[in-house]
């Protein structure tokens, strides 16, 4: 499958951009697309076992390049409970801030349970706002068969979600990054003892 088209990222990686994707979580459907389920189904009707199956990996990017270079935010969870956080700013010249932890499977349970109570899963990119001058979001979420991977704009308020062609669908994926963020935040400030932004 062809790479998912994403900008340029700040945490280390064997790919040139990106994070790297866990081999087994591999699949990387078009933009707002889904992993096609007829062969997740008979991957699972021939015996994939039930640890892939279960799989659940999260990313995140938002970022933009203007007057201070590129800045942008961005985080991965990876299934064994590996946080990977990047922070750049040029502003002031401030200098690029990049954390790794580990963290264990409650939380791993409870970042599962936020996304999924989210209903994120259901939802559809094909009419949020394109990535623009003012800046780009990324959200890849896999998780057990499923496979999504959203991109748009970045979203100043609620009032820009109001004014697009799907304002439900976006609604969703704006509150749920707002959740993901102080997830993020806070796991940040408790193992690092620092403020991440």
């Amino acid at each position: 499958a062809a790479a998912l088209p994403r900008a340029a990222s700040g945490l280390p990686s064997a790919r040139p951009q990106g994070l790297l994707l866990p081999r087994s979580l591999a699949r990387s459907p078009a933009r707002g697309a889904r992993a096609d389920r007829g062969a997740e189904q008979s991957r699972a009707a021939g015996g994939m076992p039930a640890e892939e199956e279960e799989e659940f990996y999260v990313r995140y990017y938002v970022g933009h390049k203007g007057k201070f270079g590129h800045e942008f935010l961005e985080f991965e969870f990876r299934p064994d409970g590996r946080l990977r956080y990047a922070n750049n700013s040029n502003y002031k010249n401030d200098v690029m801030i990049r954390k790794e932890s580990h963290v264990t499977q409650a939380v791993m349970r409870e970042l599962r349970k936020t996304i999924e109570d989210s209903e994120i899963l259901k939802e559809d990119d094909n009419h949020w706002p394109a990535p623009d001058r003012v800046g780009r979001q990324e959200l890849e979420v896999v998780c057990g068969k499923e496979h999504i991977s959203f991109t748009t704009s970045k979203i100043g308020s609620l009032s820009d979600v109001q004014a697009s062609k799907d304002p439900e669908g976006l609604r969703v994926f704006y509150y749920l990054v707002q959740d993901l963020k102080c997830f993020v935040f806070s796991l940040i400030g408790l193992h690092f003892r620092i403020k991440p932004v």
